[in-house]
């Protein structure tokens, strides 16, 4: 990953993954808090979801920025709101690293999160397809009609 490089493009849309910490399926206890964390990133940056899903583990999301140098300060902010306000009595049983603690690392989200960047319509329907149909995926619903978090349902 040392050689790895962020393309910032523009007026572009960004596959986004991101997982809680050690997989914890922590994300529907709260879904308003995270429609809150998304809310309070949209009070400090111009960007757009065009595509979620939320699992109880990750999500997935289609966002178009305006300033393409921005959107891992909006990542950064939704894991920082979401993370400061979450109920400690959902994370108090995952065991941290004494590097996490130490480095004063709430045990809600991993450190990094998955980024690609949509370069033609191709492409975002490709995502946007793996994203409606992946609560099926790992078991959650057979009809993903049925699934209620997300923007597709």
């Amino acid at each position: 990953m040392a050689n790895y490089k962020r393309i910032l493009l523009d007026g572009y849309s960004y596959y986004i993954t991101m997982v809680t910490y050690k997989r914890s399926p922590i994300l529907l206890h709260d879904i308003a808090l995270l429609r809150q964390s998304f809310a309070y990133a949209k009070t400090k940056f111009v960007f757009s979801i065009d595509e979620i899903v939320i699992l109880p583990d990750h999500l997935h999301m289609i966002l178009t920025v305006q300033r393409a140098k921005e959107y891992p300060e909006i990542i950064s902010t939704i894991k920082c709101h979401y993370s400061k306000r979450c109920d400690a009595g959902l994370t108090k049983h995952i065991i941290q690293s004494h590097s996490r603690k130490k480095q004063g690392y709430n045990p809600v989200w991993q450190k990094r999160y998955y980024e690609h960047t949509i370069r033609d319509e191709k492409d975002y329907e490709q995502k946007r397809l793996y994203m409606y149909h992946n609560p099926a995926k790992h078991g959650y619903v057979e009809n993903v009609e049925m699934w209620g978090y997300g923007s597709f349902y």
